[in-house]
């Protein structure tokens, strides 16, 4: 991957703030050296901020009303606020800076630049830099106090705000850096004090001229801190060359740039911190998949802030050092260290940025524990409003009028259902099957075709003399099993010739004298009745054997039979 895509504004929306903190890396390389005024190291730890009665309430704080402000609390640290509805006018004030610090020092050749030139801006220090990933093997180490942040915690609900103002923070910097953003910050983004320039009439409006000569009264009091013990000459090369950077500082949305001077044992370490505000909608989850994908020399973890999940990023970066400003006048490449936090704010839009680079490994851990202080600081206010979004209108309850009478409301009438034959239904099944419950008739269903008829049930026998009636089913109709059209077959019988005796059931009595009565019916039989002989009839048993046994005895039928039926005695 090369840094045209991991460090460029297309795909990095935090391009511009990563610039920035490289760019201070350059300027601690170059610019300062061991008669630099340093703090003591143990000034990044020597105060505990979660004791400061103020700790919890950074929101409580009297700061200006319309920040981005950073001003030092006493026992605490400075505490720095920024928002999404304080953008600026956006002036640029730089080269007003820049010339103001000129007669501030009594003019003279700033380091890698040229008097006569007219004005200084930072292209002559061929700023600002860009840095690149370094080998995978110079990255630094996921530090134990960084690790820890990974560990489940309480968190906290953001600060209610009025409606308008946007979704703010705040956060505390530990002593020990220098800051080098204005504590008012850019022009345009909140009301000062500080009177215009005599010379206030050249067109520069008030608020513009009022930034421009805070942030220049501001470079030169971290100048004389950091180089107390130098010329005027020191003063004025890191005064001027940081006055260069305000536009590319506010442009990248930085909301606080500082440098650190720490004396560490007797030995020189630098330090270089970052905080910015960036566009970005993805959530958490997917932020930190896509910096892993991006970003694949580094290792990102996803940690929980008590201000809300985030993700934490650490990587090497080689970081030019122009030849204007380095002391041999050769260009050369520094190796960072470099830890990268991202907090999204709650309205679903914005993200914190904070990074902290250093050319020192070797004072990694003491860096990281400051930097993990500076994250358990961060508090967030929110007026409600979702980033890109519309608000939704508020239901509102109107009363009826009491002179109006409601509309009577017509009725639909009422939807019949639909008749439909149960899933077991049978149209072929005998009608003695059919459930008790309807044993009334009924109504044919509208739409069926056909006359209703009467069908006999199954035991209806024909031939039955009229003492013995059968009794008819008053079921209703079903479709009744196939007749024969001849008359020849009863019913529940399968031979049609009559040779198969019946197994059970009474003996059929003889003919009758006269014809069974037969229920009419609606469709006339087919054909001519027949006499159908009973089940048991033999057509060729003897004629002294007749078939019905219950009308001659068995000593008549013998005396009846004469010699000439039996022709073999």
């Amino acid at each position: 991957m090369t840094q045209d895509v991991q460090f460029s504004a297309e795909a990095n929306p935090f391009a511009a703030a990563e610039q920035v903190c490289a760019t201070l890396g350059t300027l601690t390389d170059a610019l300062f050296d061991e008669r630099t005024s340093r703090h003591p190291a143990a000034s990044l730890s020597a105060l505990r901020p979660a004791e400061h009665p103020a700790a919890e309430a950074l929101f409580g704080l009297p700061l200006a009303p319309n920040g981005p402000v950073h001003a030092a609390v006493d026992r605490l640290g400075t505490v720095l606020t920024a928002g999404t509805a304080r953008p600026g006018t956006g002036a640029r004030v730089a080269d007003r800076v820049t010339a103001a610090l000129h007669t501030r020092y009594g003019g003279g050749a700033v380091r890698g630049a040229i008097a006569d030139r007219g004005t200084t801006s930072a292209a002559l220090f061929q700023l600002p830099v860009t840095g690149e990933f370094a080998d995978p093997k110079l990255r630094p180490p996921f530090a134990p106090a960084l690790a820890a942040l990974a560990a489940g915690q309480q968190t906290r609900q953001p600060v209610e705000l009025a409606t308008g103002a946007g979704a703010e923070v705040r956060l505390v910097v530990p002593p020990g850096f220098h800051p080098l953003t204005s504590p008012g910050g850019p022009a345009g983004v909140c009301s000062r004090t500080v009177p215009a320039p005599a010379g206030g009439a050249d067109g520069v409006d008030r608020a513009t001229a009022a930034a421009a000569e805070e942030l220049t009264g501001h470079l030169a009091e971290v100048a004389e801190e950091l180089f107390s013990g130098d010329g005027p000459e020191q003063r004025r090369d890191f005064a001027v060359v940081s006055a260069t950077l305000a536009d590319l500082v506010h442009d990248a949305g930085t909301v606080y740039a500082g440098v650190c001077a720490l004396d560490v044992d007797g030995r020189a370490s630098d330090a270089a911190l970052v905080v910015s505000l960036a566009r970005h909608p993805l959530p958490i989850t997917a932020l930190a998949t896509e910096l892993a994908t991006v970003r694949r020399h580094a290792e990102v973890w996803t940690v929980l802030l008590p201000a809300g999940p985030a993700a934490v990023l650490v990587e090497g970066r080689t970081v030019p050092v122009p030849g204007p400003l380095s002391a041999d006048g050769q260009r050369r490449w520094v190796v960072t260290s470099a830890v990268e936090a991202f907090v999204p704010l709650p309205d679903g839009g914005t993200v914190l940025c904070v990074q902290l680079s250093t050319a020192q490994p070797e004072d990694w851990d003491l860096y990281t524990q400051a930097f993990a202080e500076l994250l358990k600081s961060v508090q967030f206010g929110w007026d409600g409003e979702v980033a890109g979004a519309v608000r939704a209108p508020v239901p509102v309850a109107v009363p009826a009028t009491p002179a109006a009478a409601p509309a009577p409301v017509e009725e639909e009438p009422e939807e019949v259902p639909a008749q439909l034959p149960p899933e077991d239904f049978n149209p072929f099944a005998p009608v003695a099957e059919a459930s008790p419950a309807d044993a009334e008739p009924q109504a044919a269903p509208a739409g069926r075709k056909g006359t209703p008829v009467m069908v006999p049930p199954p035991d209806f026998n024909p031939f039955a003399p009229e003492s013995l009636p059968s009794t008819p089913d008053t079921s209703p109709a079903a479709a009744a099993p196939a007749t024969d059209p001849f008359g020849t077959v009863t019913a529940d019988q399968s031979d049609p010739f009559g040779t198969t005796l019946a197994t059970q059931g009474p003996a059929v009595p003889p003919p009758p004298s006269a014809p069974p009565t037969v229920p009419a019916q609606d469709a006339p039989r087919k054909g001519t009745p027949v006499m159908v002989p009973p089940p048991d009839f033999n057509p060729f048993a003897p004629e002294s054997l007749p078939s019905t046994p219950d009308q001659t005895t068995e000593t008549d039928a013998a005396e009846a039979s004469g010699p000439e039926t039996r022709p073999f005695g």
